[in-house]
C-alpha cells in the first residue's frame, strides 16, 4: 500500500511506495532533508510528524527517545509510513545546491587501479550519465553481499557517465575487502545517487572571490579531488591550497599526479603531509598531521579563507579546531566526515551545527 507525504515548509507533496523511507522518498524527489549516517544512530534526519502514523523502524533508543517518538518525532531515515503524512522538517535555504533527485543506476567497471596498498581507483561506465555536483556520493550496492556502501565521487562532473571511486579497505570490513579481492573489470553494480551536500559554494566568495583551503585525510581525497578538477575546468583563478595528509609515503596515492596538477596550474598549492614517516626516509615533505601542516603553512592565521574538510571524525575534529582558532568560522567551513556505524553513535559537537 503507498502512502502520501506532505514536508512543511515547504508544503510539496510525495508520493511514498511501500516500504520507502522518508529520506529516501525526500531525496528521490530532489528534496534534500539533513543527514548524515543512514542508519538510525546520529539523530541528524530527526524530523517532526505533525499528521499520521509511521513505524519508527531500527531508529536506535539513544538517537530517538522514547519522549521524542511520543512527541511526534521521526528519523527520517529509517521511519516507514503507516497513513498518509504531514511532517515538519528543517530545510536549509542553500542558493548553491541543484535541486538533483537520487536515481538507480548502473555502473560498469572499465578500470581498476591499485593506488596503494590499502586503496583501489575503481572506474565505472554509467548505461546513462548521471548529474551531480563535485563533492557528492553514491551508494554503491554489493550483490554479493546484499549490502551498500557509500563512496564519494572522485572524478568531476563533466564525465557524468564516468564516475571513479576510491575505496579503502578497511581491516575486518566485508564490502571493502570484498571490492579489493573479488571485483573485476566488467563486472556490472547497481548504484544509486547523487547524495550529500559537500559541494563548493560559489555564491559565498563574495565580489572579489575568497581563496579556498581544501584539508583531506585518507581516502576523504576523494571528494576535494573532484572539487578541484572541477574549478579547474571552470576556469577558476581563486588560490587554491589542498593539504593532504597520510601516514606514511606508501600510503600517500596520487601524489605523483597531484603535484603535476599543481606545477600546471599556478593558483593551485598542493601540501602533502605526512604524520608518521620514519626519519631518515628521505621524504622531503611537510611532517605532521594536516592540522598542523596547514596551521604551520598559514601562520594559524585562516581568515578570509572557505575551507572543505574530508576525511576521518578525528582529523575533521583537529582541523575545526585549528581552524576555527586560527579565525575562521561555522560559516566558512564544510565537512565530509566519513562516518562507520559507531562513529555516527559518538556525539555530534555542540559547536558545529552544519557537519
Amino acid at each position: 500500500m503507498s502512502f502520501q507525504l506532505r514536508i512543511e515548509p515547504l508544503g510539496q507533496t510525495l508520493d511514498l511506495a511501500e516500504g520507502q523511507t522518508l529520506l529516501d522518498a525526500c531525496l528521490r524527489a530532489g528534496v534534500w532533508l539533513p543527514h548524515a549516517c543512514c542508519h538510525g544512530l546520529c539523530a541528524t534526519c530527526k524530523v517532526r510528524v505533525l499528521e499520521g502514523e509511521v513505524e519508527h523502524g531500527e531508529a536506535s533508543p539513544f538517537a530517538l527517545m522514547d519522549f521524542e517518538r511520543e512527541e511526534g518525532r521521526a528519523l527520517a531515515c529509517c521511519a516507514h509510513a503507516q497513513s498518509d503524512l504531514v511532517i515538519e522538517a528543517e530545510i536549509d535555504d542553500e542558493p548553491d545546491a541543484l535541486a538533483l533527485p537520487v536515481q538507480d543506476h548502473v555502473g560498469r567497471v572499465v578500470a581498476i587501479e591499485q593506488a596503494s596498498l590499502s586503496v583501489r581507483i575503481l572506474r565505472l561506465q554509467l548505461e546513462r550519465p548521471m548529474r551531480f555536483q563535485a563533492g557528492q556520493y553514491i551508494n554503491l550496492e554489493i550483490p554479493a553481499l546484499a549490502q551498500r556502501r557509500a563512496f564519494s565521487i572522485a572524478s568531476p562532473p563533466s564525465r557524468a557517465d564516468l564516475l571513479d571511486l576510491h575505496v579503502r579497505q578497511v581491516p575486518g570490513g566485508a564490502c571493502t575487502g570484498w571490492l579489493h579481492q573479488q571485483l573485476a573489470v566488467g563486472d556490472r553494480l547497481p548504484l544509486a545517487g547523487p547524495y550529500g551536500r559537500f559541494f563548493v559554494r560559489r555564491s559565498a566568495h563574495g565580489p572579489d572571490g575568497r581563496p579556498l583551503l581544501f584539508m583531506a585525510g585518507g581516502s576523504g581525497l576523494s571528494s576535494p579531488l573532484a572539487m578541484i578538477l572541477d574549478l579547474l575546468e571552470q576556469g577558476c583563478r581563486l588560490p587554491i591550497t589542498l593539504v593532504y595528509g597520510q601516514r606514511q609515503r606508501s600510503e600517500l596515492y596520487l601524489h605523483e599526479r597531484l603535484q603535476a596538477l599543481a606545477a600546471a596550474h599556478a593558483n593551485l598549492r598542493y601540501l602533502p603531509a605526512l604524520s608518521d614517516e620514519p626519519a631518515g626516509s628521505g621524504w622531503m615533505g611537510a611532517r605532521g598531521l594536516v592540522h598542523e601542516v596547514a596551521g604551520a603553512h598559514f601562520g594559524h592565521d585562516f581568515s578570509g579563507h572557505k575551507a572543505y574538510l574530508c576525511g576521518p571524525p578525528a582529523m575533521i575534529d583537529a582541523c575545526l579546531s585549528s581552524l576555527m582558532q586560527g579565525r575562521l568560522f561555522e560559516r566558512d567551513i564544510h565537512t565530509e566526515r566519513f562516518l562507520s556505524a559507531a562513529d555516527a553513535q559518538r556525539a555530534r559537537s555542540p559547536v558545529f551545527r552544519s557537519v
